[in-house]
């Protein structure tokens, strides 16, 4: 049964976690060499010469670990017709603006789910080989709850040239929407992260375009300050380019702009601990963005406009980076190094949101739902190219 899977990832990433946090180090993006993946392996795909498995036309396989097996997956429209059956396809039209006195959390995680249905919907239209992972899918009739609260969550990716590692579209109901989208390392094209949370009347936030590389974002102050080489020596040189790199191609003014904008026009906004702030992990540290946006405000209809328009209009510029193919590596260490740093990413995100959740959701609804959303997490490599 789907419950049964959920267990049997939540107790292998548990204890990925467990063995990540007892030896972490801020900087120790190297721990998982890319030769010594079990992916490639368990899959035994082909080995292209830049030393990277090849899974863009994978066979199907059933695994003694579930997250090892690959399923013969539906095409997309039969995965369309899936989702018209619970009611919502890939094709809803955009949600109207929620009508004032008719509006409660449940309204406003329906119209988030709606928009976010188009929003994944956009993005299949604009990567073909886009293909839904059923095995790491939960209908709202398969049983899956959080406090209580039926769980949806469609999961796919695209193991072929567009490389996307994972994406995530999870509603639960009255409480949470969140697009969580992972890219292979095919490409530098950020992560990008959209969630947001309803409890006792107040909507809380969260938007993040994740860089690829480290910047030491983590170390920036609060006056946006970052240590130099007499603190750092030759990797303050390195970390800057990583910056400079993310802030000309992604962190531009026009997502700065559209990001300040949206926040300056929500009623009664209250910003959350960011970078430089006291009150954050060690894993939110070195997880966080540079521009990301944390931030709590009362449950009105005019704030939830507002984020949902935000909300498209962030994945649509990523849809942008996503289909650009000047963003992707040179064939070999390039993909390598980017697999390396992805495989220790994911890990620390899985430990970010299993408190997260946990705070929202309880210790054992939290832990299973971060589990379900994080997604498997040996899969940071997904497509070919090599």
């Amino acid at each position: 049964s789907s419950l049964a899977l959920l267990t049997m990832v939540l107790s292998s990433s548990l204890a990925l976690v467990a063995l990540l946090l007892s030896s972490y180090n801020v900087d120790a993006f190297t721990v998982v060499r890319s030769g010594s993946s079990s992916s490639a392996v368990a899959l035994n795909q082909h080995i292209g010469s830049g030393g990277m498995a090849d899974t863009r036309n994978p066979d199907t396989i059933q695994h003694e670990d579930p997250r090892k097996s690959i399923s013969a997956a539906p095409s997309f429209e039969e995965y369309l017709k899936q989702r018209a059956n619970e009611g919502t396809t890939a094709a809803t039209a955009p949600p109207k603006p929620i009508a004032e006195g008719d509006f409660d959390a449940t309204a406003a995680i329906s119209a988030m789910e709606t928009s976010q249905t188009k929003t994944v919907g956009d993005i299949a239209s604009a990567i073909p080989d886009l293909a839904p992972k059923p095995d790491q899918s939960y209908a709202k009739n398969d049983g899956f709850t959080a406090m209580g609260n039926a769980v949806s969550l469609q999961a796919s990716d695209a193991p072929g040239p567009a490389n996307v590692a994972w994406i995530s579209d999870l509603s639960v109901d009255g409480a949470l929407s969140s697009l969580t989208i992972f890219n292979g390392p095919l490409s530098d094209v950020p992560h990008l992260i959209q969630r947001c949370f309803i409890n006792e009347g107040m909507l809380h936030f969260f938007l993040d375009v994740r860089p690829r590389a480290y910047g030491a974002h983590d170390l920036r102050d609060a006056d946006g300050n970052y240590p130099g080489p007499e603190t750092l020596g030759r990797k303050a040189f390195e970390y800057s380019g990583a910056r400079k790199d993310y802030d000309t191609k992604f962190g531009t003014e026009e997502l700065i702009s559209l990001l300040d904008d949206t926040v300056a026009k929500l009623e009664g906004v209250t910003k959350n601990p960011g970078l430089g702030d006291e009150g954050l992990s060690e894993l939110e540290k070195v997880t966080l963005g540079p521009l990301a946006v944390d931030i709590s405000m009362p449950l009105t209809s005019g704030n939830v406009d507002s984020i949902i328009g935000l909300r498209e209009k962030v994945a649509s510029m990523w849809l942008g980076w996503a289909t650009d193919d000047s963003h992707a590596h040179r064939p070999g260490a390039p993909v390598n190094s980017q697999y390396v740093y992805d495989t220790k990413y994911r890990q620390n995100c899985y430990g970010a949101l299993l408190d997260k959740y946990v705070g929202y959701f309880g210790q054992a609804d939290g832990a299973k739902l971060a589990a379900a959303d994080s997604g498997p997490l040996d899969e940071a490599y997904v497509g070919g190219g090599s």
